[in-house]
């Protein structure tokens, strides 16, 4: 009984002790509850959506989080669609939270926005924050961290967050308490609401592009998905949505062109198709043609479902009652969001 009492009380002062750091760095976590960030909380939102089977996911950067809305094609087509999208998200940050959700579950398509094609390093910590601290600890995580560290980042911060924020002790809001284990739900499916409009006039000229060629580890990473995608049976989608900032260079469109040959993929470039989509960046962007807006995003959206439909990707679900429960309270709450900010 001694010898059990010995080895009892260390593992006892080990186990509060890894409860109380692993709570206070919940509690220092930012919450991305409010402001200008809110896009960091919707990698972790995924974890309650996560299994549901999803006939679409949407992966990448905000040209498919701001693009294209589950709502408006659940309501057209009764299709099942989440987004799991972040703020600049990187290729490889991409690939790997791709793979955590398809140990989930097995969608139809993969909607992967190909903009960051563009980075062949990781750009900006904030950044990397906003993706990363949402995700649960494991493999994709420790992988996604290690590929995306900046010079002099932490990588165990990146697990205990009380190492990175320990100076927000001091800087705590009400939020810090209130999304304390579960951070706030502020999207539809993935999807993020602007309803402001403010239009296109003009476009700068765009910089000279010095090298046309994306880098080796973008590609490397494209190439991952693709194969991922080819494994599991998923019908993969590249798409560029229809923005017009930051520039998409005729050199680049020409390269996807040619790799989703190559690898029996599609591309699809929205930007010469808007007419066709209905999209007038005189009323469907909030700033001025970079993003769309709801009403942009709605007319996107029913477009690339239209032709997801003619593919055979698509299923009316809205007959099992599980499923227009679900998206029944979906559409409810984004259609009411919608109005009720159209109204201000």
């Amino acid at each position: 009984m001694k010898k059990r009492r010995n080895w009892f009380a260390p593992l006892s002062v080990l186990v509060l002790t890894g409860l109380l750091v692993w709570s206070l760095g919940r509690l220092v976590r930012p919450k991305y509850a409010s402001g200008l960030t809110l896009e960091g909380s919707m990698v972790e939102n995924w974890y309650a959506h996560a299994g549901e089977g999803h006939q679409v996911l949407f992966i990448g950067d905000c040209e498919v989080y701001e693009s294209f809305s589950p709502a408006a094609l659940y309501a057209e087509y009764g299709a099942t669609s989440y987004i799991r999208g972040s703020a600049q998200q990187l290729m490889w940050q991409s690939y790997y939270l791709l793979r955590e959700a398809l140990q989930k579950e097995t969608p139809r398509a993969v909607v992967l926005s190909i903009c960051s094609l563009r980075y062949s390093e990781p750009q900006n910590e904030a950044y990397n924050r906003m993706t990363l601290d949402g995700m649960r600890f494991g493999r994709n995580k420790i992988e996604a961290v290690r590929a995306s560290l900046l010079e002099g980042e932490s990588e165990l911060s990146y697990y205990v967050p009380l190492l990175r924020y320990h100076d927000r002790l001091f800087e705590l809001t009400p939020e810090d308490a209130q999304y304390l284990f579960a951070g706030p739900e502020l999207t539809y499916n993935g999807y993020l609401m602007r309803t402001e409009t403010v239009p296109y006039t003009w476009l700068p000229q765009a910089p000279v592009l010095k090298d046309a060629a994306f880098g080796e580890k973008p590609v490397e990473y494209l190439d991952r998905i693709a194969a991922l995608c080819e494994e599991k049976g998923i019908a993969l989608i590249l798409v560029k949505s229809p923005c017009l900032l930051p520039a998409w260079y005729d050199q680049w469109d020409r390269w996807l062109t040619d790799y989703a040959e190559v690898h029996g993929i599609e591309y699809i470039n929205a930007i010469p198709l808007m007419e066709e989509m209905g999209i007038d960046l005189g009323a469907d962007t909030y700033d001025g043609g970079v993003h769309l807006n709801v009403f942009g995003a709605e007319k996107y959206t029913l477009w690339l479902g239209a032709h997801l439909s003619e593919r055979g990707l698509l299923t009316d679900q809205r007959q099992d009652p599980v499923i227009a429960a679900r998206y029944g309270d979906l559409v409810l709450r984004y259609e009411q969001e919608k109005q009720r900010r159209t109204e201000k």
